[in-house]
Formats: structure tokens, sequence, C-alpha cells
């Protein structure tokens, strides 16, 4: 696949960039499909995403400070305020109107999940939809984002992927399973979601127990896993007596080749087990995920020929497809 990140089509989606508790410190620097940005909560509490550049001589707006919702650039001091609007210029005469250039362009954000969501475009849809996050019987489980040297096309292929499970995840639930990937059926998974149902049996380590509730070595797992164009994948996971775990994996394009990954956890069990033992095994599954990936190069080739793939590929082929649709490829 050749560059994607600039193609003016993903413009049109939405992306989480960042966890909404890391504004609490002050402004926050992000890359979002090659463009830097800034993000701070106004005066009003929204969150706002602008060019990481001062209009003034272009200074990171990232590096300043803000106080009562009041962005300042650390270079001259020019102050913005809500929707980015430049509210003060320290070196000019407080009577002299402010220049319509010196307000700061920004993109639409939005807040859910616990995350910061931005389109730099015209959204082309609704974020993707969580429907356990308006649902008492679960608690949702934020974690860390981090940045992974890998394409998102390729962690969007290898997030749709079963067949991985045994050789990548052999050190956490992989060694359990069946290499061999019965025959797998495409379906709409509802709330926009689309990808495939299957069941398998996973290892279930002592460090697993809290996670799945079981101190058996082996568990049967009842999932799901599908996509939401363009980068979004949810897996769940329903276990015998009934306790659930969904993951939210986001894979936002720093640029072609660079990543900010994060994921989300909601279970309906009793609330009892600290959340750090939960996401600990899920983060060792996502550090396997991460040290195969930062081994393969490039970005995804989108076109049928560019990649052998046999049936157990098919939610990855069906992604690809769709994503290639979007991008007019």
């Amino acid at each position: 696949m050749a560059a994607f990140a600039d193609h003016p089509a993903l413009r049109d989606h939405w992306y989480a960039v960042a966890r909404s508790s890391e504004l609490d410190a002050g402004p926050v620097g992000v890359t979002l499909l090659g463009e830097p940005l800034v993000l701070w909560c106004d005066p009003a509490g929204d969150v706002v995403a602008a060019p990481d550049r001062c209009p003034h001589r272009e200074a990171p707006l990232s590096a300043g400070t803000v106080t009562d919702g009041e962005l300042t650039c650390c270079y001259h001091g020019w102050c913005f305020g809500e929707g980015g609007a430049c509210v003060r210029i320290p070196s000019a005469d407080p009577a002299t109107p402010i220049p319509p250039a010196a307000h700061l362009s920004t993109h639409r954000c939005q807040e859910a999940y616990g995350l910061v969501w931005v389109c730099p475009g015209e959204p082309a849809g609704p974020l993707p939809c969580i429907a356990q996050e308006h649902d008492p019987r679960f608690r949702r489980i934020n974690t860390e984002g981090e940045i992974w040297a890998a394409s998102t096309t390729r962690m969007v292929d290898n997030f749709l992927d079963i067949a991985h499970f045994p050789w990548v995840h052999a050190g956490t639930f992989g060694g359990a399973q069946e290499p061999r990937v019965d025959h797998i059926d495409l379906e709409d998974l509802g709330d926009g979601w689309f990808g495939y149902v299957y069941e398998v049996d996973a290892g279930n380590p002592a460090e697993a127990v809290a996670v799945t509730g079981s101190e058996a070595g082996i568990v049967h797992r009842w999932m799901s896993t599908g996509f939401h164009l363009p980068f979004t994948v949810r897996s769940t996971i329903r276990y015998q007596d009934g306790l659930e775990h969904i993951l939210l994996l986001v894979s936002t394009p720093v640029d072609d080749v660079t990543s900010w990954f994060t994921f989300v956890v909601w279970r309906n069990d009793d609330f009892s087990v600290d959340p750090e033992e939960i996401i600990a095994f899920d983060r060792a599954i996502g550090a396997e995920d991460k040290a195969m990936l930062e081994q393969v190069p490039g970005t995804l080739p989108l076109a049928r020929t560019g990649l052998v793939s046999v049936q157990a590929d098919k939610p990855s082929v069906a992604w690809r497809r769709q994503l290639a649709e979007l991008l007019g490829r």
C-alpha cells in the first residue's frame, strides 16, 4: 500500500487522539494524519483541537500553558480562549482590534469513552458505538496511550486476525488454541460493526485469572470481532459464567508508519477486582502484538494481488476491500 495518511477521504472520519484525563495537566500535542495538533479545554469546558502553531510566529502552542481555560503561547504570550478565539495580545494596545487571522482554525472534537476524538474534515458518520458504555451493569476501564512504530493498516489487519493467536500470543492466551481456523462467516454485528462470531479455547495462566474469573487452565470463549471504518476494531468476549469483556482497540495514524494506540475495556463483573489487574493481562497481549508488528515495515498492501490470503483472512480481506473503496483505489 502506498502512502495513505494524507488521503483527503480519511479527514472525514473520527479518530481518538488522546485520553480525556491528559488534558487536566494543560495543553497536549498530538499528531493526526501527519498534522501536529494542540488540544486543551477552553473556558466553557469544551475540548479544542487546533493546529499546533501560533499564528503569530509559529511557536508550538502545546509548549504553552492553560489557565482558566485560556491557552497562552510560550513565545509572546498570545492568549486563546473559547473555540480557539484569540482573546489577548500582550504587546498590543488593548483598544486595538484583534486581527481576524489571529484566531485559530479548529477541528471538530468529541469526548467519548474517556477519549478525545477529532475529525479534521466533515464527519461522514458518527463515532463507533459501544452500547455497554450506557449499561449500568458494565464498568469502563481506560488505559494509557502508546506510540507504535507500525502502520495503522497493519495493526487493524492484525486485530481482525484469529490465525496469529497460537503463534504471537503463545506466552499469554494463545497456547491452547488449535492452529487450524474453521470456516469464517462475515456478518453485520450491529451498531455499525462488521465482522465475525467465533469460539476459541484460550490459555488461562495465573495472571489471567482476574480477567476470566476462572482458575481453570483453559477457558472457552464465545467471541466476536468486527471493524468500524476506517481503523477501529471491537472484540467481545463472553465466558461460560456470563462474564463479558469488551475491548475497543483504537489505532490512529500519526503518519503512514507510526500509530497512536490505546484500548478501552468494558466488563460486567462485580467491580471488586482492581482495574490494574484486569488490564495487565490485556497489556501483555498488546505487547506481543506490538513486538511482532514493529518488525513488519511499511504499510499494508490493499490491492487484491498484493498479499496471499486464505479463508482465515476473510475479515481482513473484507476490511481492506472497504478501505480501498473509501480511498478510491
